[in-house]
């Protein structure tokens, strides 16, 4: 026994360190999982928090180009509202000129028929029916 406990104890004490050295691994195995894991949230938290500053960032832009939209849309409906009133003006002012144009010609007409026949208050008045009638 002698001769054989040296080597059994040998064998043990191998077959123990085998042991204790797989257990470590184990446990450093274990340790790097859990490292892993924990970065693995740490990364998935970030990529979380990334797309949603993404998302209102793109709903922020999108509000800005609805109300850069109207903006534009009330600026222009406002061009053609003030186009539209200066053509109306216009109009106007022509008629106006148009109108003046008949009636002093219609008041020359007038005039040089109550000139071109006898002072009669009578046929001034005709005249004038007749000149108010035209207009």
């Amino acid at each position: 026994m002698r001769f054989i406990w040296p080597q059994l104890l040998q064998v043990l004490e191998e077959r123990e360190k085998e042991i204790s050295d797989g257990l470590n691994a184990a446990a450093e195995g274990k340790r790097e999982l859990e490292e892993a894991s924990t970065k693995k949230e740490e990364i998935l938290n970030e990529a979380k928090k990334e797309a949603s500053e993404l998302l209102g960032q793109a709903n922020q832009r999108a509000g800005q180009l609805v109300e850069d939209a109207k903006t534009e849309a009330r600026t222009e409906a406002e061009k053609i509202k003030i186009s539209a009133q200066k053509d109306l003006e216009q109009a106007s002012k022509r008629a106006r000129e148009e109108l003046r144009s008949e009636v002093a010609a219609l008041a020359v007409a007038g005039a040089e028929k109550i000139l071109g026949s006898e002072v009669d208050e009578k046929r001034n008045a005709q005249i004038l029916e007749e000149i108010t009638k035209e207009l």
